[in-house]
């Protein structure tokens, strides 16, 4: 595949991190006012309540400061958005390919950039039943628009079998919660998929890492283990597999052969 071209400075200085403050407010609210008590209490603590305070607060206030560190660093730092590292994903360039998100769409536009001369399409599988979190509601009602997309059912794709080249999902199949719904996304995401075609993966890993990053909030994620297994279980097998960073893992998965 011949290098992607460069997509130019289109993002703040702090855009990631500050969406994920404003889609997560009530938690992270919750915390610094749990922080802001204990810090008021302290004085009037025995050492005995001392000590326990610092037992439950210390890791509410790392995991509060790690998590928007680490948010920072992949949202905003690493270089996430250039989409350099489809390069390495894809071995070769669409003719036709579809974005599949969950009402928050920040790579359509770039991929439709990175691939000009293309059918492209960005698919909005959100289904308020299924996909219960305020946090999604919250990013939905910020979505930047700036690609109009089609709506679809996450077990029933709008497309003809074998007519999609590359199927990306860049931090979204994770919104499906139950591992029979990732399944029926994925059969369906190999039923469109042409011979040759990949379907591109991109989510955090429920795994040692993203644990120190988020605390508790890494159960928001899935292990690389789970995501084999329902790839496995709707018919597609791993191609290639890479971290962008120690908390961002790709998965290539394509149409058995």
């Amino acid at each position: 595949m011949n290098a992607i071209p460069d997509r130019g400075k289109c993002r703040s200085r702090f855009q990631g991190v500050l969406q994920i403050l404003d889609f997560n407010r009530p938690k992270y609210l919750a915390a610094a006012a749990g922080s802001g008590a204990a810090i008021l209490a302290w004085p009037f603590l025995a050492p005995m309540g001392r000590a326990a305070l610092l037992v439950g607060a210390a890791p509410l206030v790392f995991w509060m400061v790690s998590s928007l560190v680490v948010s920072h660093y992949v949202y905003d730092c690493f270089p996430l958005y250039d989409l350099h590292w489809l390069s390495r994903a894809l071995t070769h360039a669409p003719r036709r390919w579809i974005n599949i998100h969950a009402g928050w769409d920040e790579t359509s536009g770039l991929l439709a950039r990175i691939f000009p001369d293309t059918l492209g399409e960005a698919v909005d599988i959100f289904d308020r039943q299924v996909m219960t979190e305020n946090s999604i509601e919250r990013a939905r009602r910020r979505n930047p628009g700036a690609v109009p997309a089609t709506p679809a059912c996450y077990d029933s794709l709008p497309f003809e079998n074998a007519t999609v080249d590359t199927a990306f999902a860049i931090f979204a199949a994770h919104e499906l919660r139950q591992h029979k719904e990732r399944v029926r996304l994925f059969k369906e995401v190999a039923r469109i998929l042409t011979a040759g075609g990949e379907f591109v993966l991109v989510e955090h890993a429920r795994d040692g890492w993203n644990f120190l990053a988020f605390g508790p909030g890494f159960l928001h994620f899935f292990s690389q283990r789970a995501w084999r297994r329902a790839a496995c279980e709707a018919g597609l097998n791993v191609r290639r597999a890479f971290a962008l960073t120690p908390f961002v893992h790709v998965l290539v998965l394509g149409r058995g052969l």
